[in-house]
């Protein structure tokens, strides 16, 4: 199922051609955008680009059921599916399924504790072993989040050696950045992140750009149009 045009166009390629190639075992990234533009659509796009590759991958989701979750991996999986007229790929979807384990958390506060306590506990669930190598947090309150937090983050994703991808939320009524340019309320913790991506909505597609890559400076003007429905890179013509 994964084929070479999924991978061509993942915007993900982008990041591993910089000198550290993606965002690397051991640290963090995070997707932010103003409500609605794609920042769920991005994370599942990110944990199904690992899953086509063979990795494990832990979703977790700060408000949303499980069968929530699940239907819209299963509709990203189909956008894909028909934006690149492949055929039917149940058995490929059923593999997805076993590599991936969602937990959701409704009505409780998300902290890294909680974290932390359900990896140790898919880790030994029923003596099936599953130590996912991407981890995704969707819904990280960054706005409540001071430097305890994303310390214990940051350790986390050191300590399991795994990539872990959180999504923010931002506000256009705060346009207040960091003395690097991030937009709060994820700039004044940029010294624990290692990849930085901002969406911006446009009339036919989304507009990436990579705020931070590692230590590579050359990221400045690197924009990039995705495909509002599989956020993938934009097909031009």
């Amino acid at each position: 199922m994964y084929t070479k045009e999924i991978n061509e166009r993942s915007p993900l390629r982008v990041f591993e051609k910089s000198i550290h190639g993606g965002l690397g075992k051991g640290n963090m990234g995070v997707v932010m955008s103003r409500a609605g533009v794609g920042k769920t659509a991005f994370l599942i796009g990110v944990a199904l680009d690992d899953l086509m590759r063979g990795r494990k991958v832990l979703h977790v989701s700060c408000g949303d059921s499980v069968d929530h979750v699940r239907a819209f991996y299963n509709e990203i999986f189909e956008d894909l599916r028909r934006s690149m007229n492949m055929a039917d790929s149940r058995e490929t979807l059923e593999t997805v399924d076993r590599s991936r384990m969602i937990h959701t958390f409704r009505g409780v506060e998300f902290t890294p504790e909680h974290l932390e306590r359900e990896t140790q506990v898919y880790g030994k669930t029923d003596g099936f072993e599953f130590r996912p190598e991407v981890v995704v947090v969707d819904g990280f309150d960054f706005a409540k989040a001071d430097e305890t937090a994303l310390t214990a983050m940051k350790e986390y994703a050191q300590r399991h050696d795994v990539e872990l991808w959180l999504s923010a939320l931002s506000h256009r009524s705060d346009p207040s950045t960091s003395p690097q340019g991030i937009p709060n309320p994820v700039g004044r913790f940029e010294a624990w992140l290692s990849v930085i991506v901002l969406l911006e909505p446009q009339e036919r597609a989304v507009l990436l750009r990579l705020l931070k890559d590692h230590e590579n400076p050359n990221v400045e003007d690197l924009h990039l149009r995705l495909d509002p429905k599989t956020l993938l890179l934009h097909r031009e013509g």
